[in-house]
Parts: C-alpha cells; sequence; structure tokens
C-alpha cells in the first residue's frame, strides 16, 4: 500500500511532462528554487550528477591536449562590445555591476553571460610568436544571463558549465579544432548519458554572436522539442581583430590569431532527466548516477545479526571495485517505502536481502529500467553487477536512439511539414534552399528552427526548397526548441 500511495504521487510523465519535470526535480532533491527569481540551488543529490559529467568530459578534454584555467567573472563593459555582433547578441541578457560598496563605478562591469572578451584581452597578451600557438585552455565556471523564462537545468539566470577557448595560427587548425570538439560531445553525451544526438551546422540565423560556423549536438525529448546539448564555435578572426590577438608566423609576417569556443552545460542534467525517466520517477545511466547500487536489506527476524552483516559484506565487495554503492539500513522506513525511493530517485540497481537470500547465499536484484528482477548466487555476484550495469548503459541508449528515428520524419511538402510539427513534433528533414527568408517563414508559422545542417550536406539540383520550391537546395533538421 504504502509503495502504491508513494507512486501515485508522481505526476505521470507521459500525460505532463512539465508538471513531471517540475515536480521530480525537487522530490528527488536533486535542486531547490532559489530565493531570487530564476535560480536554483543544486542540491548533493543533483551536484553529484554534474561532478560526474565534469570528471568524464574533462578527461576527454585533457587527452585531446586541453588544460584548464580559471578566468574573473566580472567583464569591463568596454570588453565586451569590442566585438559589435557579439555584444548586440547578448545585451538582453547581461547582468551589470554599477557599484562598489557605496563607490559608483567608472565603468560598468558585466557579469559573465560567457568569457570571450576577458579571455580574448589576456590572450593578446600572452601571444606573440607562432610558437605560443596553439593555446588550448577550458574553464569551468559559472555564468549569469537574465532569462525571462527559466527553468531549472534547462534555463536559468545563473548555471554552470564548462567554456573552451582556443587559439590557432589558421583558419584550418581552428575548424578541425571546433570540430574535434563537437565530435567529443557527441561521443560524450551518447556514451555516459546514454543520449542519441544529431550533430551538424547550425544555419547563420541560429549561430552563436560573433561566431563564422557553429557547430551543434541536438537531442530530442520525450515531448518532441530539441535540445541544444553543446555547441562548439569557429569564431574566426572576429575576436583576434577586435582584441588585437597577433603572432609572428613561421615566415616573419604579423598575422592574427583563429579562434574557437565551445561549451556544455548543466542543461545536460535536464536532458538526462527528460530523456530517461519515466511515470515513477528519474532513471539514471550507471555512468553519471550518483548511486549505482542501493542494497536493502530486509528487517526481519534477528536480522542485525545474519542479514545486515551479509549485506555489509555484499556492499564491502561492490565498494572495493570502484561500485558507487549505498547501504540503506534504515529501519525507520519500511522496505516498500525504500524500494520505491530509490526508484524515484533512479538509482539502477537495487538489491534486496531477506532470510532466505541469507540461507541460500544469493541476492534479489531489480533492475530500475526494466524493473526485471534478477537471482544470483553471492559468488560471481560482483562481476553479475558489472555486466548488467553495462547492460543498461547500452540499453538506455538504444531506447533513446530508437525514440529518435521513430519520431524523425521526412517531407518534401510544406503543408504536411505544417502538419507533423502540429500533432506529432519531432525532427523533420526536410530541403531548405539556404534562404534566411524562407527560413523566417517557418519560424513565423510553426515556431519550428533550423536545428541541425547535417555535416558534409551540400546542396542538389535535384532539391526543392520546402517553402519557395527553389533549387539547389540542402537537407536540413528541423524541430521546435527549448
Amino acid at each position: 500500500m504504502e509503495e502504491e500511495r508513494f507512486v501515485k504521487e508522481v505526476i505521470p510523465k507521459s500525460e505532463d511532462l512539465s508538471r513531471w519535470y517540475t515536480y521530480i526535480i525537487k522530490r528527488a532533491e536533486l535542486v531547490d528554487y532559489a530565493p531570487m527569481k530564476g535560480m536554483m540551488v543544486i542540491r548533493p543529490y543533483g551536484y553529484a550528477v554534474w561532478e560526474r559529467i565534469q570528471a568524464l568530459l574533462d578527461r576527454r578534454l585533457k587527452e585531446t591536449g586541453h588544460t584548464n584555467a580559471y578566468f574573473p567573472l566580472f567583464i569591463p563593459e568596454s570588453f565586451l562590445k569590442k566585438e559589435a555582433e557579439h555584444v548586440e547578441g547578448f545585451a538582453p541578457e547581461v547582468a551589470w555591476v554599477t557599484h562598489g560598496g557605496k563607490e559608483e563605478l567608472e565603468e560598468r562591469l558585466a557579469v559573465r553571460p560567457t568569457s570571450e572578451s576577458i579571455i580574448c584581452a589576456m590572450y593578446s597578451k600572452w601571444v606573440r610568436s607562432w610558437r605560443d600557438l596553439p593555446v588550448l585552455i577550458n574553464q569551468w565556471a559559472n555564468v549569469v544571463r537574465w532569462e525571462k523564462e527559466t527553468r531549472p537545468f534547462l534555463r536559468t539566470t545563473e548555471f554552470l558549465w564548462q567554456e573552451g577557448h582556443t587559439a590557432h595560427a589558421t583558419y584550418e587548425e581552428a575548424e578541425e579544432e571546433a570540430l574535434r570538439i563537437i565530435s567529443i560531445y557527441k561521443e560524450f553525451i551518447e556514451s555516459e548519458l546514454a543520449i542519441h544526438v544529431i550533430d551538424g551546422r547550425k544555419s547563420d540565423a541560429e549561430r552563436f554572436a560573433g561566431a563564422i560556423k557553429t557547430y551543434t549536438v541536438e537531442a530530442l525529448m520525450p515531448d518532441g522539442k530539441a535540445l541544444q546539448a553543446g555547441t562548439s564555435h569557429n569564431l574566426g578572426q572576429n575576436f583576434s581583430r577586435a582584441f588585437d590577438i597577433k603572432f609572428e608566423s613561421k615566415e616573419q609576417k604579423i598575422e592574427y590569431v583563429w579562434q574557437t569556443s565551445w561549451g556544455v552545460s548543466t542543461r545536460l542534467i535536464g536532458a538526462i532527466i527528460m530523456a530517461h525517466g519515466d511515470d515513477s520517477g528519474l532513471v539514471f545511466p550507471p555512468s553519471v548516477a550518483p548511486i549505482q547500487v542501493v542494497i536493502i536489506p530486509i528487517p526481519k527476524g534477528d536480522w542485525t545479526k545474519d542479514i545486515l552483516p551479509f549485506a555489509e559484506e555484499i556492499f564491502s565487495s561492490l565498494k572495493s571495485v570502484g561500485i558507487r554503492t549505498l547501504l540503506d539500513k534504515r529501519d525507520e522506513y519500511t522496505p516498500g517505502w525504500k524500494f520505491s525511493e530509490w526508484e524515484m530517485r533512479g538509482v539502477p540497481l537495487r538489491i534486496e536481502i531477506g532470510p532466505r537470500d541469507f540461507e541460500r547465499k544469493e541476492i534479489t536484484i531489480s533492475r530500475r529500467d526494466t524493473r526485471e528482477r534478477i537471482v544470483t548466487p553471492v559468488r560471481g555476484a560482483v562481476e553479475s553487477i558489472k555486466e548488467l550495469l553495462s547492460e543498461i548503459q547500452r540499453s538506455l541508449f538504444e531506447k533513446s536512439k530508437k525514440f529518435t528515428e521513430e519520431n524523425t520524419f521526412k517531407t518534401n511538402d510544406y503543408k504536411e511539414f505544417k502538419r507533423i510539427m502540429e500533432e506529432k513534433r519531432g525532427f523533420i528533414i526536410s530541403p531548405w534552399c539556404g534562404s534566411p527568408q524562407c527560413e523566417r517563414q517557418i519560424k513565423e508559422e510553426t515556431t519550428a528552427t533550423i536545428r541541425v545542417i547535417p555535416l558534409n550536406s551540400s546542396p542538389e539540383k535535384s532539391l526543392s526548397c520546402i517553402v519557395c520550391g527553389s533549387s539547389p537546395s540542402t537537407f536540413v533538421y528541423f524541430a521546435k526548441a527549448y
């Protein structure tokens, strides 16, 4: 009965994703709302997910030669104004500091919305010769953007992210870097977060302010909306010219550097929640789950003398091989309540140990993703659990990939395009002539935008634009988005 009551508390995801999401993130103690509008407090259970993301992605970035640094939170207004398109793109979202204590500042300071300008100011001091290149720096930081509509993890006034900023001797090196990073993001999100993503380039209307090219990875959420999961930008020489970042080449010529910037944020946690959760709560991929296995001893008879020591042995065995394990031996809650609680919190595997399990030297394992129950001998249980965790990781990704494929549609007919976007949503692959006017018309009439222009795609004479009928055109991915 307790389990039934608990499950009924959860607003069904299948009925109302938005309300389900809001309820679950608070009920699972991932976040709480801060006293300031649009800001969130990331609680320990939620921050543990971010720590896993940091560790796994940071390793990948360092393996490719990037190093971490930290730059100031405050940016002089004059720095932001140096790159005109950049400041125009961020102006509505910038928070300003006008006073230090009781004194009015001579120059306003922007609270970091992104760090291109402050980092470029430093690169202009550090780069003198081709020998100083490439500069491959990343920082883990917080940023502030004064958003009108907010939702924890997905869009908040302050959020956490990593932002890489690199400088190169040639356009080709910068382009290679931008593409390398987007491929790292795709591999990371798919292998560690178990979320299928589509990678490609943004249209000019959707690219980052100040960039010449923006690459993206886009994930499809259960409500058919696309979520931008990460971006990588080839900045060209826009910032190096604005900030006078010059170097002497091998040919002894003075040239401007070519730059990139790229990042992912705590938005990835929101993607995990929406992509994998179900009507009973969270479902975490084992790779980023704060707790991979929870052990629940059943308090029957003199359980503290037999069942509990048995559970503690299993707990120690799992911990010793690096499996993130919790032994829930609280006696103020019933086993049924614990089952529901840890299910709601998304723990991939639950181990139940009762009197019969103890007698037979067995354990009962329950998978969170499929709810399959498996009885296995204690001997060899550690290896079995490792295999199950790997299988859950694979299974969640395949489920995500299948969902994306089943909700990706292809049409050359604009009427059908509108019908699909209204009734089904999802990704729609359609031909586009490259005209900003056609792109704008689709956005105005359907609220859908171009999410991805596939890599290595080129216009085909046989394709007619879905709006104006012009050719040549290119197939692109449209979707409504967060």
